[in-house]
């Protein structure tokens, strides 16, 4: 036996599955965001350090040129 549903429950429940399906896409939008943060967190990490990784080496290249350039030649 199958139930008939009114007509204003046939509203109310298509409008229920539009606010459901906007409440979603939201969700999954502010997800979609937060995923990208983050990767764009990781990579900006992973570049200051090789950046800063980069910076020490060069120093450190810096000061054994300055310290050769001040030894005595025999």
């Amino acid at each position: 036996m199958t139930q008939t549903q009114s007509r204003s429950r046939q509203q109310a429940e298509v409008a229920f599955a539009e606010a459901q399906s906007e409440f979603f896409a939201r969700g999954r939008a502010v997800d979609e965001l937060d995923s990208i943060a983050q990767a764009r967190e990781e990579k900006t990490l992973r570049l200051r350090t090789l950046r800063l990784a980069k910076e020490e080496e060069a120093q450190k290249r810096a000061t054994v040129a300055l310290i050769s350039k001040r030894k005595p030649k025999i």
